[in-house]
C-alpha cells in the first residue's frame, strides 16, 4: 500500500521515488490516516504553500484502494480501503519468499565469539554469540552467501597466568569437572596469587617467552590446558546452537603477523623505541602510539589481526567482514582499522559490531576473581527453572520434558539478550527472562504454540475469503504482519537485532489482543480470521529464526 501511495504521488508531482518513500510517515493518531505525506519539498517546484498543494494533490488522486484522502495543513492523509489492504496483506505473507529483499548475493564474513583459551565462555560470550548468529542469519535471509568464522586466542598473557597456576596448584591432575571450567579455576588462583606476590606477573611474562621460544615443557603443558578448554568450547557452543565455518587459532598465526610487524618497520610504516619495542603512531588519526611488539620481541593480540584480516580476504574474498566484539574493544578497532589503511589495505569493508557488557543484578562481573556467570551454569540453571514450570503446566515424559525446556530456556536467555539495543549495557535477569508473562521468549513461543492450538482445531473449509466487517484488531494484526519486510531491513541496515526481537514480540502482542477479541471457529470472518494466524504464525516462525530461536508448536 506504501508502493502504491509512492506510485501516485510520483505520477501527480513527477518527484523521485526514493524520495517520496524517505518523506511518508505514518500518523500518530488513527484518525489521522494511516499514511501521511508532508508537501513541504514541493513548494519550489510547484511555487505554492504546502497547504494549497496538499489541496490540489487530494484532487488529483483518484484510487479505489483508498477509503479517502484527505488535505489536513501541509499534509496529505491517506486512508487505506481496508478490506483491500488485508486482502493484500494476506497475499503477501502466504509466499515463501515474503520479507526476503534481492540482494546481489555478497559474501559476509562474520567473526564470533573469539575467545581465550584460559576460562570458560560466560554470560558476555552468550550475548556476543546471540548478536553473532542472529547477524549471520539476518544476512543469509537477504540472499548473503555468510561465513561464521572464530578465532581461538590461544596464545599470550592471560593463558600464560592459567599455567603459572596449574603449575602451583595442579599437580598434573586431570579436570574433575567440564574441562573449561576446570582451567578456568586457575586463572582465577592467579590472581589470588598475585594479590600476595606481585612477581608472578613477571613469572608470567617469562612463561609467555618461554612459550614463544618453543620451550618443550612450556609447550607441552599449554596443549594440554589447551585442549581442555577447546572441548569445554565446543560442547557449550552446541548447547547454544552455534556452529562455524572455520576456526582459526593465534598461536597458529602470530607469527606471520610479526612478519608484517618486521617488514612495516623496514617500510617506515612502523617505527622503533629506544628499549626495542614497534609501535605505529597514529597522531594524525588521534588515537596516540600502539606498540605492536614488545621490547622483548613477544607478539600483543592487534599484530595477529592484522594478519588474520589479510588472510580471511585471501580465503573468503568478502565483501564485508564482521567482528562482533564488546565495546571495551572499541578503540582497539579502530586502530587495527588505521593500521591496515597504511599497510594499503581496503578497511572499508571491515567492521566491528559493538555490543554493551552485561550486568547481573548484584553488580558487575569480573572473570579475574571469579565472579562471572558461566555460560553452561546459566543455561542449565534456566532449564530447571523452565522444567519446573512446564510440570506445573503439564504432565510429559521425560524426552518429551527435556526437547521443551530446553528450547524455552534458550529462548529466554536469546530474547533477553537481544530485545536490548547491543550497543546499550544490559542487566541480565534470570528469573525475569523466564517469565511466561510480558516481554520475554517464553510469552512469544506461547504466542505460536496458541496459533498452532487453534489450526489443528480447524476442520477442512473452503479457502475462498468473504471479507465482512472487519474488527479493528482484525487489520491491527493485517498492519503489523505487513510491516515484517520494512523490519527485516531496518535490522540489516543497523545491525542490530533488537529490531527483531521487539517487532516479534509487538506481533505476538498483536496477536493475543486479536485471539482475545475475535474468535477464529465458528465466526463471521472465520476463513479470514484462519488465514491471519496462519500468516501470524509463518512470519513469527521467520521472525524468531532469525533470533536464532526455535518455535515450539505445543507448550
Amino acid at each position: 500500500m506504501k508502493e502504491l501511495i509512492i506510485n501516485e504521488i510520483h505520477k501527480a508531482t513527477k518527484l523521485n521515488k526514493k524520495e517520496i518513500e524517505k518523506l511518508i510517515e505514518i500518523p500518530p493518531l488513527e484518525k489521522m490516516g494511516d499514511y501521511a505525506f508532508p508537501c513541504f519539498i514541493l513548494s519550489k517546484q510547484f511555487k505554492k504553500s504546502p497547504k494549497l498543494i496538499a489541496e490540489d494533490l487530494k484532487k488529483k488522486i483518484k484510487s479505489k484502494d483508498f477509503e479517502k484522502i484527505e488535505s489536513d495543513g501541509p499534509y496529505l492523509n491517506f486512508f487505506i480501503n481496508k478490506k483491500k489492504l488485508v486482502e493484500k496483506i494476506l497475499k503477501k505473507t502466504q509466499k515463501k519468499d515474503f520479507g526476503k529483499i534481492k540482494n546481489k548475493n555478497k559474501k559476509i564474513v562474520v567473526e564470533f565469539p573469539s575467545p581465550n583459551t584460559n576460562k570458560p565462555l560466560h554470560l558476555g560470550h552468550l550475548r556476543n554469540m546471540a548478536i553473532g548468529e542472529s547477524i549471520s542469519k539476518i544476512s543469509e535471509f537477504i540472499d548473503n552467501k555468510v561465513y561464521r568464522i572464530n578465532l581461538n586466542n590461544d596464545r599470550g598473557i592471560h593463558i600464560c597466568k592459567s599455567m603459572i597456576a596449574y603449575k602451583e596448584f595442579g599437580k598434573n591432575k586431570k579436570p574433575n569437572k567440564k574441562s573449561d571450567h576446570f582451567v578456568g579455576d586457575f586463572y582465577v588462583k592467579f590472581n589470588e596469587l598475585v594479590k600476595k606476590d606481585k612477581t608472578y606477573e613477571t613469572k608470567a611474562q617469562e612463561l609467555l617467552q618461554k612459550w614463544e621460544s618453543r620451550d618443550k615443557e612450556t609447550i607441552n603443558l599449554w596443549k594440554k590446558m589447551n585442549m581442555w578448554t577447546l572441548d569445554g568450547f565446543k560442547e557449550t557452543y552446541k548447547n547454544f546452537n552455534i556452529k562455524h565455518d572455520k576456526e582459526y587459532f593465534e598461536s597458529k598465526i602470530y607469527k606471520k603477523g610479526k612478519k608484517i610487524i618486521l617488514d612495516g618497520l623496514k617500510k617506515g610504516i612502523f617505527e622503533k623505541k629506544e628499549d626495542g619495542s614497534i609501535f605505529v603512531n597514529l597522531e594524525k588519526e588521534k588515537l596516540g602510539e600502539k606498540i605492536l611488539l614488545r621490547k622483548d620481541g613477544t607478539a600483543v593480540y592487534i599484530t595477529q589481526d592484522i594478519y588474520l584480516a589479510k588472510l580471511k580476504q585471501k580465503e573468503f574474498k568478502f565483501d564485508k567482514s564482521f567482528y562482533v566484539v564488546g565495546n571495551e574493544q572499541e578503540y582497539h578497532f579502530k586502530v587495527l582499522f588505521s593500521i591496515l589503511k597504511k599497510l594499503g589495505f581496503n578497511a572499508k569493508n571491515l567492521k566491528h559490531i559493538s555490543y554493551g557488557m552485561v550486568e547481573l543484578p548484584e553488580g558487575k562481573m569480573k572473570s579475574r576473581e571469579g565472579n562471572v556467570v558461566d555460560a553452561d551454569n546459566l543455561i542449565e540453571e534456566i532449564n530447571k527453572m523452565a522444567k519446573k514450570e512446564l510440570n506445573s503446566r503439564i504432565k510429559l515424559n521425560k524426552k518429551e520434558l527435556e526437547s521443551r525446556s530446553n528450547k524455552i530456556s534458550l529462548a529466554a536467555i536469546k530474547y533477553f539478550l537481544l530485545k536490548i539495543d547491543a550497543k546499550k549495557n544490559m542487566l541480565f535477569n534470570p528469573k525475569e527472562s523466564l517469565n511466561f508473562e510480558g516481554d520475554t521468549g517464553p510469552y512469544i513461543l506461547y504466542s505460536y504454540a496458541r496459533a498452532n492450538s487453534i489450526l489443528k482445531k480447524i476442520k477442512i473449509k473452503n479457502k475462498q475469503i468473504k471479507i465482512k466487517n472487519l474488527h479493528p484488531n482484525e487489520i491491527k494484526l493485517a498492519k503489523k504482519l505487513s510491516l515484517f519486510p520494512e523490519i527485516i531491513l531496518r535490522t540489516y541496515k543497523d545491525l542490530n537485532p533488537a529490531h527483531i526481537a521487539n517487532y516479534s514480540y509487538q506481533l505476538a502482542q498483536t496477536f493475543n489482543e486479536f485471539y482475545h477479541s475475535c474468535p477464529v471457529i465458528n465466526s463471521e470472518n472465520e476463513n479470514l480470521r484462519i488465514e491471519l494466524v496462519k500468516s501470524f504464525k509463518k512470519v513469527l516462525k521467520n521472525s524468531l529464526n532469525l533470533l536464532g530461536i526455535e518455535t515450539l508448536e505445543e507448550m
